[in-house]
């Protein structure tokens, strides 16, 4: 097993008044493995503490414009902690939050928008694009990389950026990510402080339930061993859903899908109309769900086992949308792992995605 290193620092950038350019400087070094990759699932509730350390010294200079939406730009493993902090602040941020996950920005982009880099590498070519649209419109940047082009960007144009520790696949990094969008949501005024203490419990919760967790997300990697992973959340869990089916591909090689009530009751549910004995379905389920779309997932589980035996719940533990939500993908990332265990592949081993990369560049 590898040994895996990790050396955090801060180091502050001063920079003339309101211009920004700070941070947070972290070291990660260490030969990555598909045994540390279980590793970095295993500290996935530390990585949340540090990175609310990084987050509690992170200073960002005041937008000159009033801030009427924020788009979130980022893909893969560094965009899909934008999903999953729009749906958790969807009731609380006074302003629309898109999360975008392409080459372009929306067209109402401009000096009253907060966009948010997301790009772990800072050499995501997309996400470099959509920057670059960013600093055209003069909208207000906030940038989360581990450096590159990004990085780099931010500095030569002074804009606000945290540095997190770099050297680890973006997919394992989820937490220091996820957690500076609370982070720069409340220091932006778009949020509460709430959210601070709710990843501490968070944190503790999966601390004190890891064995459990391990326990269940075995079982449930046996369960979807040599089956088509069909998962089913309801809305405002899409991110954690979607986190678990990228997890599911990436760390397990495997094809899979999901979707979210009560809008598949409205098109997908129709699909199940013959047999998918194949199929295994996996609910991702919370005790707090609407009851409605509780009713539904009771009705649709029916539905389903008319065409498959393979049906799954899995419940999540705490008592707020963070924790329940961190309790889930913490679970659910063990599950990818002990699945490429199962399938005796390389969580880590990215090829496909590799090879895209290098044809591209050749464009």
């Amino acid at each position: 097993m590898a040994k895996i290193i990790k050396v955090l620092t801060i180091e502050w950038v001063e920079c003339d008044e309101g211009h920004a350019g700070f941070l947070i400087c972290c070291i990660f070094t260490g030969k990555i493995t598909q045994e540390s990759m279980k590793e970095l699932v295993e500290q996935f509730p530390r990585q949340i503490r540090e990175a609310i350390a990084i987050g509690d010294k992170a200073v960002l200079t005041s937008p000159v414009n009033p801030i009427r939406n924020v788009i979130i730009t980022g893909l893969g493993g560094s965009g899909i902690g934008g999903t999953i902090v729009s749906e958790i602040l969807a009731s609380e941020c006074p302003v629309p939050i898109l999360v975008n996950k392409d080459y372009f920005l929306p067209a109402f982009t401009s000096r009253e928008t907060l966009v948010i880099v997301s790009s772990y590498s800072g050499n995501t070519e997309e996400t470099l694009q959509a920057m670059q649209t960013a600093l055209e419109k003069e909208a207000k940047i906030v940038c989360i990389t581990s450096g590159g082009k990004v990085a780099e960007l931010a500095r030569q144009h002074r804009l606000d950026h945290i540095i997190i520790p770099g050297g680890m696949p973006p997919r394992s990094c989820l937490g220091y990510s996820l957690t500076q969008l609370f982070f720069i949501l409340h220091k932006m005024n778009l949020s509460g402080g709430a959210f601070r203490q709710q990843l501490e419990e968070a944190v503790a919760l999966m601390e004190r339930e890891q064995s459990n967790i391990r326990k269940e997300a075995m079982d449930l990697a046996g369960f979807l061993f040599r089956k088509t992973p069909v998962i089913y959340a309801v809305d405002g869990f899409n991110g954690v859903a979607t986190r678990f089916r990228q997890q599911i591909n990436e760390n397990s090689k495997m094809l899979c899908w999901h979707h979210i009530l009560p809008e598949m009751n409205h098109n997908e549910l129709v699909g199940w109309a013959e047999p998918h004995e194949n199929c295994a379905v996996v609910l991702l389920r919370n005790k707090t769900d609407y009851s409605r779309t509780q009713a539904r997932m009771e009705i649709s589980k029916g539905v389903f086992s008319t065409y498959t035996p393979h049906i799954r719940e899995v419940w999540s533990k705490g008592s707020s949308c963070i924790e329940r939500s961190l309790y889930l993908i913490h679970l659910t990332d063990w599950a990818s792992c002990y699945l490429a265990d199962r399938k005796s592949v390389d969580a880590n081993e990215i090829n496909i995605i590799n090879h895209l990369k290098s044809e591209l560049a050749k464009i």
